[in-house]
């Protein structure tokens, strides 16, 4: 199994992928793969927020789950360890995004959000905008409580993403993310989405869920050369 993954839905102008836990989110590791600069690579602070930070020259670190840039030569990404990693890339103007959407992301609808700032603030049109989901925890792995399915529900409306087993709640939350990207207007034929679960291949990603604590991430990754 490859260590990284590159969805076929971006073509060649921009550079994006999701890793396994063989490289992570280790700078070294992707500058040597990627070819590009340990400097130009850029994670934010992830706190399971819904801020869309608009990157535009500083590189300070800053509390966001989501970065939108206009910048060339900047590999801005997110890691994860079963919440997914969402890339975004507007085929029309050099405007690029990548999103941390765990289940209080997903239910402040941060994809959504992410989608807004590249159309109000960078000029996109829905229309134009192709976009990827990493592998994340599928379906049936996925137990929550009936609070947590409830917020994504408000935030989402009815759908094919949650089953209810008793008094057990199950979520997919890329479909989720699919369909609030769908409804903030991106068409489906312009998503793409992993059928890998994190917590099905714990030999190849970094599983909270499975491993019952937080010893290392994998990340998606998205950038414009």
């Amino acid at each position: 199994m490859d260590t990284l993954i590159f969805p076929g839905i971006f073509g060649a102008a921009v550079r994006a992928f999701f890793t396994r836990k063989e490289v992570g989110v280790d700078a070294e590791k992707i500058s040597r793969l990627l070819s590009v600069r340990k400097g130009s690579l850029y994670l934010p602070q992830q706190k399971h927020t819904d801020r869309v930070y608009l990157l535009d020259g500083d590189f300070s670190p800053v509390v966001a789950d989501a970065v939108v840039t206009r910048q060339r030569g900047v590999l801005i990404g997110v890691q994860v360890a079963d919440c997914v990693p969402v890339l975004l890339h507007d085929t029309k103007h050099t405007v690029i995004g990548v999103v941390h959407a765990g289940w209080r992301g997903t239910a402040a609808q941060i994809v959504q959000k992410t989608i807004a700032v590249m159309v109000t603030q960078c000029g996109s049109l829905q229309e134009n905008v192709v976009m990827a989901l990493g592998p994340s925890i599928r379906g049936s792995c996925y137990e929550v409580g009936a609070e947590v399915k409830e917020a994504v529900y408000r935030a989402t409306g009815e759908g094919e993403y949650y089953v209810r087993r008793g008094e057990k709640y199950f979520i997919d939350l890329a479909s989720v993310n699919m369909l609030q990207a769908m409804s903030a207007g991106i068409p489906a034929k312009n998503i793409w989405i992993s059928g890998d679960c994190t917590h099905c291949n714990p030999e190849h990603y970094y599983s909270f869920r499975f491993s019952g604590e937080c010893n290392g991430s994998q990340g998606g990754f998205i950038g414009i050369f």
